[in-house]
């Protein structure tokens, strides 16, 4: 039976009451009204149970604590615990309300463990990969990630790195391609390779192995960039509900990466500081090659961030960052996986089928376009951000495409 949200109680004189829940709620601009009420039924119910059992409501808000809830109420109610996560993410947000009372609740999930230091010689690896590669951030840890199966490998079959061979190498790399993908598999050949050279450069090796490890041949460009058609991408974002707080921040991220052919990586590590307003620029980084630059910031783009930043992005978020989570925590995104569903989303949406929608198809089709325009290639290969010139070639053989419609 539904509870009548303006009768909620707790015990505790200090805890808030559901006009300071309303309240807070409503000036973070999150929840809708219907929300509102399914979110305040779930804190009556979670009231009831600290009552109960003479428990204190703001030493309950921690996640393992509220499944203990959540698994008493669903026996006392013949329901599957599955089917009442929605209490999770309620108290959650109450326990939100809490710290912005200053009632300052325990951490709603215990911290993380400090990860584990990396041993003296990946250290050294990863500075010199920094330091002589010049390697950005996000390859260093790719590479780490691929010498640390390796190392694994070895461990199982008794080896280190003093005593690796060329046939351990070999013995990783087919292994290695019996799971994954010609180009992943020649990804880590390219990695065991380069370590291999430091190995015996830092004298942790006494033979360099690294000429003779063998990779798949991978073609360079051997299959164009997917991309979608120009129609498709004004489909997508005409998809977008702009109505809700989500569906500005969503259609600010879209806009921007068909604009300005962004991928994931520069849509999420965006910052305020990156747009400067008075000059109407747009200053980026390149996660992949550490290319920064700057671009303008033009009226459209201008006019949705505008939107979403007065009318859609929560109040008061922790955060410096652009683009946020529209649920608690008030996190921004942290990998562009969060992206590629944002796409799909929208994607379904204006009834877009494509096999290939990752979170750089809208790059992909921004460079296609670009090219059928008119610009010269170099032009599309600086504002992509590679380093390499030659990469803009695969976006030339996806523009080409079209010609043969004709």
């Amino acid at each position: 039976m539904p509870i009548h949200v303006d009768h909620i109680a707790a015990a505790d004189p200090a805890a808030p009451t559901p006009d300071d829940i309303r309240r807070i709620w409503s000036a973070e601009r999150r929840l809708g009204a219907g929300t509102t009420i399914v979110y305040l039924n779930r804190i009556q119910q979670f009231r009831t149970y600290c009552a109960l059992h003479g428990l204190v409501e703001r030493e309950e808000l921690t996640l393992e604590r509220v499944g203990r809830f959540i698994d008493w109420y669903a026996k006392r109610r013949g329901l599957d615990p599955l089917s009442l996560r929605l209490s999770s993410t309620a108290l959650l947000s109450l326990s939100r309300v809490y710290h912005r009372l200053g009632l300052a609740p325990p951490d709603w999930r215990p911290p993380r463990p400090v990860k584990a230091l990396l041993t003296p010689l990946l250290a050294q690896y990863a500075a010199y990969l920094t330091q002589h590669r010049g390697n950005p951030e996000v390859t260093v840890h790719k590479k780490l990630g691929h010498i640390g199966r390796l190392q694994d490998h070895l461990i199982q079959a008794g080896k280190d790195w003093h005593s690796m061979q060329l046939t351990d190498v070999d013995a990783f790399l087919v292994g290695c391609a019996a799971r994954y993908s010609r180009s992943h598999v020649s990804d880590l050949a390219c990695t065991v390779r380069c370590f291999s050279r430091f190995l015996h450069w830092s004298g942790q090796s006494p033979v360099d192995i690294s000429e003779a490890v063998i990779a798949p041949v991978q073609r360079r460009h051997e299959r164009p960039r997917r991309s979608l058609s120009w129609d498709d991408v004004k489909r997508l974002l005409m998809a977008v509900d702009r109505s809700s707080p989500s569906g500005l921040r969503d259609y600010a991220i879209l806009l921007m990466m068909s604009t300005y052919g962004f991928g994931a990586g520069e849509i999420i590590r965006l910052q305020f500081q990156d747009i400067d307003w008075d000059s109407g620029t747009l200053s980026v980084l390149r996660p992949k090659t550490g290319v920064a630059f700057t671009l303008p910031l033009l009226p459209p783009v201008a006019k949705a961030l505008a939107e979403y930043l007065r009318h859609g992005r929560p109040a008061d978020t922790p955060t410096r960052h652009l683009f946020v989570q529209m649920k608690m925590p008030l996190e921004p995104f942290v990998a562009s996986s969060a992206i590629r569903h944002i796409l799909m989303k929208h994607a379904k949406i204006a009834g877009i089928d494509a096999p290939f929608l990752g979170s750089h198809v809208l790059r992909h089709s921004h460079a296609a376009r670009q090219i059928d325009l008119g610009a010269r290639p170099q032009v599309v290969s600086d504002l992509l951000g590679h380093r390499d010139p030659e990469s803009v070639s695969a976006y030339v053989r996806i523009a080409t495409a079209s010609l043969r419609e004709i």
